[in-house]
């Protein structure tokens, strides 16, 4: 039997999770929440949708919603996740997990005390490229990791909610979860707990709110690693991300957070010798690989997914950054 989504949200990313969900033999969509009526009525005819409800709690009441995906703004996801925890509802949520910690902790302890299963949205993180990059950072091909550096541009700020706090929830969540991976796979579970952190950037308010356009990062982690991450949602439409150990540098070629089905590719050059390109080829693009992983772990009867995709505590370490990063910005501002 095909499992049955319930979507909340009819916006840009609800639409291209919501193609993902249909294109996969082993999901349907069933239910739909939207404030706006129009918009609601013209998703559900989209994807021809039977259930269609105007307030989140009608379509987590559904006993015939198996699984719900989160793809409301940042800020509103706390209050959803901990709904349909309540209700036993296995939970696909958008990145950013959210926008403040005190949000993140109970979105995650509602999710624990309900032992539902729950997966932050870095979609990416299922696909092929990311288990390859696991396996070449297990491999010591780079020797030890000693720097990363990343960025992630992408004139959407017109699009963006205010209230989602600008781009380092946009845009910086990227690379900064990758960050996470990378270092998590070189230096261990621990590697994220002792850190010095400096945050700049580019404040503007809109709305009433206050939200940075614009970010750097600069970070030093207690086992020495650099890292340099830059992100803004003002201007461009560009990416990079590299890894630099005392053996070999890897760098991206294809755009890591949108791996594609088809070729997907990072290259290694060691120093003084050859580069070597690694090519990944995808049957889906990241968002199709991120239902089949719900899809796997659902049928599993697990509460976490498996690494790539982040765990619990993953989510909760990389908001950490997040929110830690966004503060830093603010108290120089």
């Amino acid at each position: 039997m095909a499992l049955r989504w319930g979507i909340l949200g009819t916006s840009f990313i609800s639409d291209v999770v919501g193609r993902a969900i249909a294109a996969s033999p082993k999901s349907r969509i069933h239910a739909v929440f939207g404030r706006d009526a129009a918009r609601r009525q013209a998703f559900a005819d989209k994807f021809d949708i039977p259930a269609r409800y105007q307030t989140i709690q009608e379509l987590i009441d559904d006993p015939d919603v198996d699984v719900v995906y989160v793809g409301l703004p940042s800020h509103l996801h706390s209050e959803a996740v901990v709904a349909a925890a309540k209700r036993g509802k296995p939970i696909l949520s958008e990145k950013s997990l959210a926008t403040t910690m005190q949000d993140s902790h109970a979105m995650m302890e509602a999710v624990r005390a309900a032992k539902v299963f729950f997966v932050e949205g870095f979609m990416y993180l299922s696909h092929p490229l990311m288990e390859k990059l696991v396996e070449v950072l297990r491999s010591g091909a780079l020797g030890t990791v000693r720097g990363v550096s990343g960025y992630y541009a992408a004139n959407i700020w017109k699009k963006a909610n205010p209230l989602g706090m600008g781009t380092i929830y946009n845009l910086g969540c990227y690379p900064v979860s990758l960050l996470h991976l990378v270092l998590q796979t070189a230096a261990g579970p621990d590697v994220f707990k002792t850190r010095q952190l400096c945050g700049l950037g580019n404040v503007v308010e809109e709305g009433g709110v206050a939200h940075v356009r614009d970010a750097s990062l600069t970070v030093r982690f207690g086992s020495g690693v650099l890292a340099t991450i830059q992100s803004t949602d003002s201007f461009g439409n560009d990416y990079g991300f590299s890894i630099q150990g005392d053996k070999a540098v890897l760098r991206f070629k294809t755009n890591p957070w949108l791996p594609v089905a088809g070729e997907n590719s990072f290259e290694i050059k060691t120093y003084g010798g050859a580069t070597e390109t690694i090519s990944i080829s995808a049957e889906w693009d990241a968002f199709g690989y991120q239902v089949k992983r719900v899809e796997d772990c659902i049928a599993a009867g697990v509460k976490e997914a498996p690494r790539p995709s982040p765990t619990w505590q993953d989510s909760l370490e990389i908001m950490g950054m997040l929110t830690e990063w966004e503060a830093d910005i603010k108290n120089r501002t």
